[in-house]
């Protein structure tokens, strides 16, 4: 039985059938987005591994140079020294479109490309540890900015497959079979009516055959009482 109240009428059983092929084309093209979604997603993955990894060796490196420059240089010269940031950073974010999904593009720019103007300070009353220490966090800089990016990228894609997911689930286990059950229910009414017409059909049939041949033996009764009981044409 259908799960909701429906006319058994061809036209809605045209309007039905035409609804789950659509619904049974769209189920395939989520499907197919599905699986690229998760393709993609699966990319990233690697992606931000290797990227994470990267970026905790880089910052080790530049936690040890830190920690090697403050125990050579007293607390006030290494909080001076790094008081007042030489280079500037401007940060442009764009997006691009990844299997109906944006994600973010993120791309910086220095105001000078001069690789001195990273050190903020005089070289002569600062050790050659501090300088090591802001050169390995220039580099790691880069791979930061790209495992934000790739990590948002990784939750806006997790977030999309679940949704394509559930979309998915929602038409291939409960709206195609729920329209199938109901085109099933209306071509089942609609070949019990079929059949029904037919038979009452055949009874009219029957009904007028019957009041025929009732209505000439009447006419036969009548014309053997008219011509005294023998048959016409027999005289």
């Amino acid at each position: 039985m259908p799960s909701t109240t429906i006319n058994p009428t061809r036209m809605e059983l045209t309007r039905l059938k035409g609804r789950l092929k659509t619904a049974q084309r769209g189920h395939k093209l989520l499907k197919d987005k599905r699986d690229e979604l998760m393709k993609q997603f699966m990319d990233v993955v690697r992606e931000n591994r290797a990227l994470r990894k990267r970026v905790e060796e880089g910052l080790m490196r530049a936690h040890g140079a830190f920690t090697v420059a403050a125990a050579l240089m007293s607390p006030e010269m290494l909080e001076q020294s790094l008081l007042y940031p030489k280079q500037s950073v401007e940060l442009d974010m764009t997006f691009e479109n990844v299997m109906s999904v944006d994600v973010p593009r993120y791309q910086f720019h220095t105001a000078s490309q001069e690789p001195g103007e990273i050190y903020p300070y005089a070289f002569a009353q600062t050790s050659g540890e501090l300088d090591d220490a802001v050169d390995a966090m220039a580099q790691v800089f880069q791979d930061m900015l790209k495992l934000a990016e790739v990590e948002k990228t990784s939750q806006l894609l997790a977030e999309e497959i679940e949704k394509t997911r559930r979309r998915v689930n929602a038409l291939e286990y409960v709206k195609i079979p729920e329209m199938q059950q109901n085109i099933k229910y209306i071509t089942m009414k609609l070949d019990e009516n079929e059949r029904a017409n037919t038979i009452r059909l055949m009874k009219v049939k029957d009904l007028i055959l019957k009041e025929a041949i009732q209505e000439r033996r009447e006419e036969d009764a009548r014309a053997l009482e008219t011509f005294g009981g023998e048959a016409p044409g027999l005289i």
